[in-house]
């Protein structure tokens, strides 16, 4: 399906993503004097200054992290000297050794990485992941019993056990030795263990306060290591899953997280596990494809690695990460973990393709669960504007793959989202994300006494609760909401580093940006924006992407540059002159090297106010066209009037509401009088409406040209 260009747009209403665009503002006398002591360009120098860096020095250490000084972990963790004396005299003495990790990514490699490290240095060791589908998160007294019933002497939590204060207090009582790994908030009181070692025990200012679950087994690994005398050979493996887990786990990407996933980018292409070389060449690094070719062969057209030399945090986060996340979402645990501790390449390759298989799986159930929800939510009338937030509960949906599924609900509507499914006929179990200006954990405990169990932090959380207090919570968190949210907030929040034209889009920018990388979260990918671009071709491919050809003119002949929107079809065709905002991303293929932009944002050119509505009709202002027309089983009449000067259009329903809509705008007014009016959000869910008015008054004119 292949859309040219013509001076007439397509006869349809469209809307463009509803969005709000904060540009950082540019600090070109700062930039420049970077840029001098840099030798960065002045753009690239800009985005320096948007991460907080002020001085030369600062710079320094963000562009080589290894410059930097880093204090022993002994000294900043308080516990980590017990921590490593309690595992030598385990290790010393041959007492067992158990290990209780967790299903997420994080969890597992950090199990992992605890596994290889301590049967390395001689320890009996073995594990246990509590069920996800039964127990769900952290260590329990199951676990615990079972532990000493198998003779374990020395329990050690990763990724967990920091507010299990009761099943390591049942440890303890047994005369268990208990050392707490985690990296989640600290609760009101800490559990009874022999040692805590928690990254958020430590002063912010340490370098180590970013750590993941998997960073404090690594950091509590290499001290052990180091201890013993037995460190050669050990670095390098641990350092690879260190990698893996950290950027699957969203964790920031500054501090030492930013110094070894950097190091460990670089080694994992050569990596000498079996189960990382597995893991790579089922995820498809073995040939490279064009965007294109991506498109059109995958749901995820992220999940091929374009260039198997140079990993960046993308190919993780997007390609390797899933496929471990997604066992410990819809399958068990002990495939990744023998992943990533077996030698074997033959047993490697084949835990690598049950992860690629239940991936699949995973992708399948996100597609359905995501289709299924926004057509309930279209069909149920909702108005966001009103609720501000979005709760949407099924029967029959995998809560282990529905917390994906709200963040992509969030994408798509701006609002907060409380997605769930019944576990039983009167059980409800649920996952939560959140937008900026939200807080999830607060929002559950504004509801506490709805909810069973509750979890989480601003930005995500989890919920169970009696299925006869869904309309309650509904209710509840509608008014946290509105006590939280203005309208505004109400839009996809887009941060923009600099303004770029497109002859300055080349392998050289891309190369400088280098500098920036590992990005990941607190350190985001670089996001450009170019006003007034015309859209010269555009067409669809593989499942609902857009590739467009895009030009600028320069002052001497247009400038012309390939771009991708992944999952854009409700967009498409876009207009023929907009504002773009995208990311740069390197494209090889056949050999040959190019850059393209992977488009985040459009708007109109100059118009600030997004998601807006436009139509070639409302240039018939004057020719009196009226319709009538049924949507969604209601009645309504439409037609297009002139106010003032401004063309409008506007829709009566049988009450006498009168929604009237101008050109270019992304809101509109909603009353029985103009002087009472309300101002609304055109996006939602008005704009279904509002194509359905255009549909009629179409036919109308169409009819009365043939006449």
């Amino acid at each position: 399906m292949l859309y040219q260009l013509t001076p007439e747009l397509p006869r349809r209403a469209q809307r463009l993503p509803n969005q709000r665009w904060q540009i950082y503002p540019a600090q070109t006398e700062l930039a420049t004097q970077l840029a001098e002591a840099t030798q960065l360009s002045p753009i690239v120098s800009q985005l320096l200054v948007n991460r907080g860096i002020q001085t030369l020095e600062q710079a320094q250490v963000f562009i080589e992290p290894e410059a930097q000084v880093l204090p022993s972990p002994l000294e900043e963790f308080p516990d980590l000297a017990h921590s490593v004396e309690l595992l030598q005299k385990a290790i010393a003495s041959q007492h067992k050794i158990a290990i209780c990790g967790d299903y997420d990514a994080d969890g597992m490699t950090s199990t992992a990485l605890l596994l290889r490290s301590l049967r390395w240095l001689g320890a009996q060791v073995d594990y246990a992941i509590p069920s996800r589908m039964h127990e769900g998160y952290g260590i329990n007294q199951r676990i615990v019993e079972e532990f000493h019933r198998e003779g374990v002497e020395l329990i050690l939590t990763v990724d967990n056990g920091i507010s299990a204060f009761e099943p390591i207090a049942r440890a303890r009582e047994l005369g268990l030795k208990v050392i707490v790994t985690d990296h989640h908030d600290i609760p009101q009181r800490l559990p009874p263990a022999d040692a805590i070692l928690n990254p958020k025990l430590i002063p912010e200012s340490s370098p180590y306060r970013g750590v993941a679950g998997v960073g404090v087994a690594y950091i509590l690994a290499v001290s052990l290591a180091q201890q013993l005398g037995q460190i050669k050979g050990l670095v390098k493996p641990l350092l690879e899953l260190f990698t893996l887990g950290t950027i699957a786990d969203l964790a920031p990407l500054t501090g030492v997280n930013r110094r070894w996933v950097k190091r460990g980018l670089r080694q994992l292409p050569q990596s000498q596990l079996a189960g990382v070389q597995a893991l790579i060449q089922v995820a498809g690094v073995q040939g490279s494809s064009s965007v294109e070719e991506q498109g059109k062969q995958n749901s995820n057209p992220k999940s091929k690695i374009q260039n198997p030399k140079s990993l960046k945090p993308d190919d993780i986060g997007f390609r390797l990460g899933p496929r471990i996340n997604a066992v410990g979402r819809l399958a068990d645990p002990q495939i990744v973990i023998e992943l990533l501790t077996t030698d074997d390449m033959g047993l490697a390759l084949e835990r690598a393709m049950q992860c690629e298989q239940i991936n699949q799986h995973r992708q399948q159930l996100c597609e359905q669960i995501e289709q299924e929800a926004i057509a309930y939510f279209e069909q149920s009338q909702l108005d966001l504007q009103q609720e501000r937030v979005l709760l949407i509960v099924q029967p029959n949906w995998h809560h282990g793959v529905i917390g994906i599924v709200a963040s992509r609900l969030v994408e798509r509507y701006g609002v907060p989202v409380f997605i769930g499914t019944y576990e039983d006929q009167h059980h409800i179990r649920g996952s939560a994300r959140g937008i900026p200006e939200f807080h999830v954990f607060e929002a559950l405990e504004f509801c506490h006494d709805l909810l069973g169990k509750f979890g989480g932090h601003k930005a995500a959380g989890g919920f169970s609760l009696p299925a006869e207090n869904l309309d309650a919570l509904r209710s509840r968190l509608s008014q946290f909401a509105n006590r939280m949210l203005k309208p505004e907030h109400l839009k996809p929040l887009i941060k923009i580093d600099a303004q770029a034209n497109l002859h300055q889009i080349d392998l050289q920018l891309y190369k400088q940006l280098d500098a920036l990388h590992p990005c990941g979260i607190e350190n985001p990918d670089p996001l450009f924006w170019t006003p007034n671009v015309q859209v010269v071709e555009q067409q669809i491919v593989g499942k609902g992407h857009i590739k467009l050809t895009v030009a600028q003119d320069n002052g001497t002949q247009p400038v012309k540059i390939k771009a991708m929107a992944w999952r854009w079809r409700d967009y498409f065709p876009l207009p023929p002159r907009v504002d773009l905002a995208y990311r740069l991303r390197e494209n090889t293929w056949n050999g040959s090297t190019t850059i393209e932009l992977e488009l985040l944002g459009v708007r109109l050119p100059g118009d600030s106010s997004l998601g807006a509505i436009f139509h070639p009709l409302f240039q018939s202002a004057g020719l009196s066209l009226k319709a009538q027309f049924h949507h969604q089983q209601r009645c309504y009449t439409c037609g297009i009037f002139q106010n003032n000067s401004a063309p409008e259009l506007r829709i009566r329903n049988s009450q006498g509401q009168v929604l009237a809509v101008q050109p270019g705008k992304s809101t509109g007014f909603l009353g029985t009088k103009r002087e009472d009016a309300k101002e609304v959000d055109l996006s939602q869910p008005f704009h279904n409406l509002i194509q359905a008015a255009f549909n009629a008054l179409e036919t109308v004119e169409k009819t009365t040209s043939n006449l």
